[in-house]
C-alpha cells in the first residue's frame, strides 16, 4: 500500500485565526509526520499557499526546512498568526491528494470571492487525478469550484445551511461527520476533520496503521463517517438523572439480552417515550447505544484480558464469536484478533 502525496491549502496567511489553526493543523500531525515503524512509506507533505509571494520567499532554501510551515509563526493581531509556505497553488498539481481546511471567514458569512486563483488551481489538481478533500469550510472551496455539483457533502453543521443555499447544485448533509464520495471527501468542523484523515490513511495503509496512529494520538481508532455530528443534550435535568440510572443500569448488565422493553420497564416509561428520550440524550436510537456499549465492553475485554473471543461476545451481550467479530469488522473496522494484537495492554481492566 501507498501512501503518496499531500497537499495542504493554506488559504490566509495574515491574520490567520487562532481556531482555523485546529483544522490546518490535523492534516499536518496525521500525514506530516513519519511514522517509519508503521509503514516503511509515510506521506509526502506539502503546504501549499494563496498568496503569491509564499512560494517565492522560500526559494533556495533546504529541504529540511521545506518539512514545516516554513519557518514558524509570527504573531498576529487579534490571536491571529501569519504563516509563510514553500508552495504557491501550483504545488497543488501533480499531488495524489489535496485538502483544504478552511476558507476565510468573510467567504462564508459575507459571500466574499476565494483567494484569487484558488477555485482555478483545484480544478487542475482534480482534473491531474489528485483525491480532494476538505475540512469544515473547505468544503465552500470545493464547492466554488464545481467539484461537488451531483456530490453529497458535508461541512460544520453551523455553515451547511449556507453552503446549500450558496450551492443548490450540491447535495448537503448536515448530519454525518464525513463524506467519502470515492475522489471527493468532506468533514464536518474541528475533530470530524481528524476523524476523515485517519479514515484517509485506513483506505491508504489498512486498518491496522490507522488504528496504531490514533492510538498514538489518543484519539477514537474509528468513528464512522455516518455517525451524527451534532448530540442535541438539551433535555431536563430531572430526566437525564432517571434516564442516566437506567443507562448505568444497562451498562452493567450488557451480558443480559436486553431489549427496548426491558429498559422501559426499568425506567417506568413507555418504550416510544424510552425511545424518545434515549434519542435525544444520546443522539442515537436505545438498540443502538447498546450496541455501541457491547462494542465499548468488548474493547475493554480485548485490550485488558486474554479471554478468548467466545467469553468476550459472552460477557459483551454480543452473543457468538462470529457475531462479534462482525459487528467489530462493521463498526471499529478491524476484526476482534487485530485489534487485541494493536491494543493489549496485558492488565486487567
Amino acid at each position: 500500500m501507498s501512501a503518496g502525496s499531500v497537499a495542504v491549502v493554506v488559504t490566509e496567511e495574515i491574520g490567520l485565526p487562532s481556531w482555523e489553526l485546529y483544522e490546518l493543523s490535523i492534516p499536518l500531525t496525521v500525514f506530516g509526520k513519519p511514522q517509519p515503524d508503521l509503514a516503511e512509506h509515510w506521506y509526502d507533505l506539502r503546504l501549499c499557499s494563496t498568496r503569491e509571494s509564499g512560494a517565492g520567499e522560500r526559494e533556495g532554501e533546504g529541504a529540511g526546512e521545506k518539512e514545516g510551515a516554513g519557518e514558524g509563526p509570527r504573531g498576529g493581531g487579534d490571536f491571529g498568526l501569519s504563516l509563510r509556505t514553500p508552495y504557491g497553488l501550483d504545488g497543488l498539481v501533480g499531488a495524489d491528494t489535496v485538502v483544504v481546511t478552511s476558507v476565510p471567514d468573510r467567504c462564508v458569512e459575507e459571500g466574499a470571492p476565494l483567494p484569487p486563483g484558488l477555485a482555478d488551481a483545484l480544478r487542475r489538481a482534480h482534473a491531474a487525478g489528485a483525491r480532494m478533500v476538505s475540512l469544515c469550510t473547505g468544503a465552500f472551496a470545493l464547492a466554488e469550484a464545481g467539484l461537488l455539483d451531483g456530490r453529497r457533502a458535508t461541512a460544520h453543521w453551523m455553515h451547511t445551511a449556507q453552503l446549500a443555499a450558496r450551492y443548490p447544485e450540491v447535495t448537503v448533509d448536515d448530519s454525518v461527520l464525513y463524506v467519502d464520495d470515492g475522489d471527493v471527501l468532506t468533514s464536518a468542523g474541528l475533530t470530524a476533520g481528524l476523524d476523515l484523515c485517519l479514515h484517509l490513511v485506513r483506505r491508504d495503509l489498512g486498518a491496522h496503521v490507522a488504528n496504531q496512529l490514533a492510538r498514538r494520538m489518543v484519539v477514537p481508532a474509528h468513528r464512522p463517517g455516518g455517525q451524527a455530528q451534532f448530540i442535541d443534550l438539551s433535555v431536563p435535568a430531572t430526566d437525564d438523572e432517571g434516564l442516566g440510572a437506567v443507562l448505568e443500569w444497562a451498562r452493567a448488565h450488557l451480558d443480559r439480552p436486553l431489549t427496548v422493553d426491558d429498559l422501559a420497564r426499568r425506567a417506568a416509561l413507555s418504550p416510544r417515550t424510552l425511545y424518545r428520550r434515549v434519542q435525544a440524550a444520546t443522539g442515537t436510537t436505545p438498540l443502538q447505544w447498546l450496541l455501541n456499549q457491547r462494542l465499548a465492553r468488548a474493547q475493554g475485554l480485548l485490550e485488558s484480558t486474554d479471554l478468548p473471543v467466545e467469553k468476550i461476545g459472552e460477557l459483551s451481550g454480543l452473543g457468538t464469536a462470529n457475531n462479534l467479530r462482525h459487528h467489530f469488522l462493521k463498526q471499529v473496522g478491524v476484526s476482534p484478533g487485530d485489534y487485541r494484537r494493536a491494543f493489549f495492554s496485558g492488565q486487567d481492566a
